[in-house]
């Protein structure tokens, strides 16, 4: 559960980064401030963070997928059906 509130933290945060940084360029048109610059940077940060959770999670099993089409990849993970 931890895992997967990190996730959601850091796509938040990801999304408040890029918001800020489409503010900047608006705000800072014509100025020689980079505040857009370093907004853009720290999000591509946070997104490889939060790749790299996706990966680490995935990797160690705490994540994994429910997926239907799954089924048909990885047919050794689903239960068996009862049959009435």
């Amino acid at each position: 559960m931890l895992l997967k509130a990190i996730i959601v933290f850091l796509f938040i945060a990801v999304l408040i980064s890029l918001s800020s940084a489409l503010v900047f360029l608006m705000k800072d048109v014509g100025n020689s401030r980079k505040r857009t610059l370093y907004a853009l940077g720290i999000r591509v940060v946070l997104a490889i963070a939060l790749v790299g959770t996706i990966a680490w999670g995935i990797y160690s099993g705490r994540l994994s997928s429910q997926a239907p089409w799954d089924r048909q990849l990885h047919p050794d993970r689903v239960a068996p059906q009862s049959s009435p």
